[in-house]
């Protein structure tokens, strides 16, 4: 497989959670992850298992995210990808990016890690405040 394979492949991977979080198909979201996979926001971390109840208390929109930058190595890779995120009720926004890690697996390419970094209107970028969400850690 070529790096050009490779990277196409990535970004549909990343469209597809864009496009399962707009839909709020948490299966399809959690299909893009490996099985030991978390997501990094609201001061936290969330493996998989915690990932529906998380998505579930947040709110409801559209995802609507940027070209990444990938830098592949081997069977792993990292990224970066920006977001700007549209609530369906007040079209309000919420703007960042998220860094990624890679890995390819006997199923394509999934997604290790996502950490989403916010950028807020004073210019700061921070990774956000404790979610409505609580965190119940096992």
């Amino acid at each position: 497989m070529s790096d050009t394979d490779d990277l196409v492949e990535i970004e549909q991977l990343l469209a597809r959670y864009a496009v399962a979080m707009t839909r709020g198909d948490v299966d399809r979201v959690l299909a893009v992850f490996t099985p030991d996979g978390s997501y990094s926001a609201f001061g936290d971390t969330y493996p998989l298992d915690g990932f529906p109840a998380l998505v579930s208390a947040a709110p409801k929109g559209l995802f609507l995210v940027g070209t990444p930058v990938i830098e592949l190595d081997g069977d792993t890779a990292s990224g970066t990808q920006p977001l700007c995120f549209v609530e369906h009720s007040a079209h309000e926004m919420r703007i960042g990016y998220y860094d990624d890690t890679y890995v390819r697996t006997l199923k394509g390419w999934r997604l290790r890690t996502r950490a989403m970094t916010f950028i807020r209107r004073s210019g700061a970028h921070d990774s956000g405040r404790p979610h409505a969400f609580e965190h119940t850690r096992g």
